[in-house]
């Protein structure tokens, strides 16, 4: 078996044999860029056609008022042409150039539509702004060692119907010798909240049936254990599905330890959520049933 890679370092993943298919998957390319390169992208695009517009247009001649053989005026003229702007200083005076201002008038309009879908299926896109601990905590809840993690919502909002699902996955080897990556589902207190907002802690005690029972953390390392969480839900906002994940290594889990506390009673009237401790964790102290100290605080 490999060695494991060093600690807090996930592993990456070469993959080879894919069919090159660049443009099959434009589409999707285009939501997920971000907005300076769709931006980017389409005024580029736009700045290309004219080009290849003003080389034809220098190519054919016929445009009135247009310096003969200006690749300049006859980009000015391509711009007011896809643009429909129309100042009147520069118009087709040849069948050629006329031609020519007929399959732009086209171009521009095509280009024109499908930018305006492809801005507008990026703007009404949803995404998440899911915010996940940066490690989860296994210590013992009602004197049961359990694991536990926080997630909440950035944006302040409510993700109704939350669900969330927590897959472990690490290596073994079968009777026939041969190295399987193998995932569990990790059952968990609570897997549905009705309404996810800035924080909420997913459980799962580790009890006989539970992947994780008898495991330590030299186990997990030998076994280069890996932890996908998912949570999917509506936002209450856009009322459209909202879906995140997040993975965690086996170095990401610290034994002995519980998330610190965020939420105070300040008055009797009012509380205080603290989210600067939204990733903060304190030690718990080892016992018979979990030998486990918890970090240096």
């Amino acid at each position: 078996m490999a060695a494991p890679p060093p600690q807090n370092t996930p592993y990456t993943v070469q993959v080879v044999g894919v069919p090159r298919t660049p443009l099959r998957d434009a589409y999707h390319a285009f939501l997920t860029m971000p907005w300076w390169w769709a931006i980017g992208l389409i005024v580029a695009v736009y700045l290309l056609l004219n080009a290849l517009f003003a080389v034809a247009y220098v190519e054919t001649g016929g445009v009135y008022n247009a310096r003969p053989g200006s690749f300049v005026d006859a980009y000015y003229f391509s711009v007011q042409t896809m643009g429909t702007i129309g100042y009147g200083a520069m118009y087709p005076i040849s069948r050629a150039a006329n031609l020519v201002v007929i399959a732009e008038s086209v171009t521009g309009l095509l280009v024109t539509a499908l930018a305006t879908g492809l801005v507008f299926s990026k703007f009404a896109r949803t995404s998440s702004r899911m915010v996940f601990s940066r490690q989860v905590v296994i210590s013992p809840v009602d004197g049961v060692p359990t694991l536990q993690l926080r997630l909440g919502n950035e944006r302040g909002n409510s993700i109704v119907e939350s669900h969330i699902h927590i897959t472990l996955s690490r290596t073994e080897h079968t009777k026939e010798g041969h190295l399987l990556y193998r995932m569990y589902d990790l059952k968990l207190t609570r897997e549905r909240m009705p309404a996810l907002s800035r924080s909420w802690t997913a459980m799962h005690q580790i009890v006989p049936g539970s992947p994780l029972h008898g495991k330590t953390p030299a186990d997990l390392l030998a076994d280069e254990a890996e932890l996908m969480v998912t949570l999917i839900g509506i936002d209450d906002t856009t009322m459209q599905q909202v879906h995140a994940l997040h993975r965690y290594m086996y170095s990401d889990i610290v034994w002995g330890a519980r998330h610190a506390d965020i939420l105070h009673d300040v008055a009797p009237d009012r509380m205080v959520l603290d989210l600067t401790k939204f990733h903060d964790h304190v030690p718990t102290p080892a016992s018979e049933d979990f030998p486990y100290p918890g970090p240096p605080g």
